[in-house]
């Protein structure tokens, strides 16, 4: 750090009776007060350098034999006072980049200018501050921080708009060259006397040194460097994320901490202090925000995920939260399932987790790329410009393009497993209604979901904590499931599942025995307990199936699919069980047919045409097999 002296004379300042004095043979004639501080001083050193004081001593009158003098509003404190009437005397001061600011201020307030004397302390501290300050990092960085104390005399003086040219200028002169660390390493600091001293020699910065020592700076400080060194045009746009997340690291409160910061400000509404610390969160987050770089991947998907939830438990501005959605939604393949957690303060509802947060991220992330460009990009500058590119560039050209719209599928495959493990997450809230899962839950594409399992798993987490579903409201849950995009042990947990709508458990167990005719030409041998349930309503599972349609469909609505794992329990009991709730003659089949309520006994009302709905379930296996 840099430091300036000033005079030769020791310091012979002393308090006496609460009243600072001066050592002298010619007594006190002169009577300054300073908020709240008595200094006994002689008018003929201050009145000599300082304007003001002249002005004021010949407006008041004299009493006595001391002139008195108040100075209420004086900035910087008794301290900077101080140091100017030490100034007067001759007396040997110390100037830094921690005291130059409110001495500036107290000798602009004094007017201790060259009009006076030549020489005077305001000369001496702008060359200080310009040759010596304004030329170092750590100075600039100490002194602008100071400038928070005296913010309206800083701005008229034009200390703090220098302090942030001078920081700007540093941190791009080698944007190339910075590399951001974490891990904060204090460096040797540089004690170069500007009287020509040098204590230590300059050491070169570690890595991260801009980003952590600018981290040091208030919200509104900080704002302004960052605007500037943004406005430079030079700084990568990934250096200037990594900053920001040094700084909201450094300030913010733990933002993964879900409601434990806005319970406190519920709780203490009634503190204004409380009020305010919630406030000042709240406008450094919204700036933070302000100042995200606007490219894609300028910042990590988790620090975005982060900072959305810190703004929904500081209650920060739609406008906030909205923009933080969007930016998470071009990079939603990058989240995880923790960090999609973000609480909910609505009182509107008392759900755990904010689903309809996740629900708008998803979709503005289902908008992207929903036309993928399919042939090379022309360009539009003319013909002549179309033929002077060669056929290797044209090639080159349209990989990219393929390469582009395979990667947007590749994020929708990584995202459909994101939202899955969420709502296996977010079905244990009992609060949580069926029609946000539901929404939730159909919002991925049929094609981006490989297998169904992670699906089964939240939709069987789901029923078991909320126990009082009605027969309809389990079917509506069960309609996005797709029972050929089960795995073999999903489909025998299913089958098992006494939780499950009759018509999932049914055609389980016959697309389950479809993939087995698929794969060895021929029905495998199912538990002899089925297989007896199977033939008492008269379906031969062991009839050949080479010969079966490939052409009919089972309609959408009876497609159903589902997954997890459990302890083993007898599908016969289950499928009693389902029978009995759907208890119907033979005689009504063919109007339960249309209704829908009971599909497998309609099945096993007709055994004279096994094979042909053995091949309904076939057909579907064997179009979905092909697709693969």
């Amino acid at each position: 750090m840099k430091f300036m002296k000033l005079g030769s004379r020791p310091d012979t300042f002393y308090t006496a009776q609460a009243v600072r004095s001066v050592s002298s043979e010619v007594s006190s004639d002169l009577i300054v007060q300073v908020k709240g501080s008595r200094y006994l001083l002689h008018k003929f050193p201050l009145l000599s350098k300082c304007l003001r004081l002249q002005r004021l001593c010949s407006e008041s009158p004299e009493t006595s034999q001391h002139h008195i003098i108040q100075l209420p509003d004086f900035p910087g404190g008794i301290e900077a006072f101080e140091l100017c009437a030490k100034f007067c005397y001759g007396i040997t001061i110390t100037l830094s980049a921690f005291n130059i600011v409110a001495v500036r201020c107290a000798a602009e307030y004094l007017q201790m200018t060259e009009d006076v004397e030549k020489g005077n302390l305001t000369y001496k501290l702008e060359v200080f501050f310009n040759s010596c300050i304004l030329h170092g990092w750590k100075d600039s960085i100490v002194t602008l921080q100071t400038t928070k104390e005296f913010p309206l005399w800083s701005e008229d003086l034009g200390i703090t708009s220098r302090c942030i040219e001078a920081i700007a200028s540093k941190v791009l002169t080698h944007p190339s060259k910075v590399s951001l660390s974490h891990i904060y390493s204090r460096r040797e600091r540089d004690d170069e006397s500007c009287n020509g001293a040098e204590s230590q020699r300059h050491k070169p910065p570690s890595k991260g040194w801009w980003a952590e020592d600018m981290a040091e700076l208030g919200i509104d400080l900080y704002w302004r460097t960052m605007i500037a060194v943004k406005s430079g045009g030079k700084m990568p746009s990934n250096l200037i994320g990594e900053a920001l997340k040094i700084y909201a690291a450094r300030w913010l409160p733990n933002i993964s901490r879900e409601r434990n910061v806005n319970k406190q400000v519920a709780s203490d509404s009634d503190s204004d202090s409380t009020n305010e610390i919630a406030s000042k969160h709240r406008v450094l987050l919204e700036s933070i925000v302000s100042l995200l770089p606007a490219e894609k991947g300028a910042v990590s998907c988790s620090f975005l995920l982060k900072l959305l939830k810190a703004a929904t438990i500081l209650n920060a501005s739609s406008s906030s939260k909205m923009e933080l959605a969007r930016r998470v939604a071009l990079q939603m393949e990058e989240a995880t399932v923790r960090d999609l957690l973000i609480p909910s303060i609505s009182y509107a509802n008392s759900s755990v987790y904010d689903v309809d947060l996740v629900i708008t991220i998803l979709e503005q992330f289902m908008l992207q790329g929903q036309s993928p460009p399919t042939s090379p990009p022309r360009s539009k500058l003319g013909f002549e410009r179309r033929r002077s590119r060669s056929a290797e560039n044209i090639d080159l050209a349209f990989q990219e393009s393929r390469r582009s719209s395979s990667a947007s599928h590749s994020s929708k495959l990584k995202v459909a497993k994101l939202v899955d493990g969420y709502l296996q997450e977010i079905a244990r809230d009992v609060n949580l209604p069926l029609s946000k899962f539901i929404a939730l839950a159909e919002a991925i594409p049929d094609f981006s979901r490989l297998d169904h399992d992670d699906l089964y798993r939240a939709i069987d987490t789901y029923l078991k904590a909320h126990p009082d579903l009605n027969k309809s409201e389990r079917k509506r849950l069960c309609r996005t499931l797709d029972c050929k995009k089960l795995s073999v042990e999903a489909c025998m947990h299913a089958a098992q599942n006494e939780l499950l709508p009759l018509r999932v458990v049914v055609q389980v167990l016959f697309f389950e025995q479809a993939r087995a005719a698929m794969g060895s030409g021929k029905v495998t041998e199912l538990p002899s307990n089925i297989k007896a349930l199977l033939a008492a309503h008269n379906i031969d599972p062991s009839r050949p199936t080479t010969a079966l349609s490939t052409t009919t469909s089972i309609p959408a609505d009876d497609q159903w699919s589902v997954s997890g794992l459990r302890s083993p329990k007898s599908k016969v009991s289950t499928l009693r069980m389902k029978l009995a709730e759907d208890d119907l003659d033979e005689s009504d089949l063919q109007s339960e047919r249309l209704r829908r309520t009971s599909k497998f006994k309609s099945f096993c009302a007709l055994p004279t045409r096994p094979k042909r709905m053995f091949s309904k379930f076939l057909s579907i296996n064997r179009n979905s097999s092909e697709k693969n």
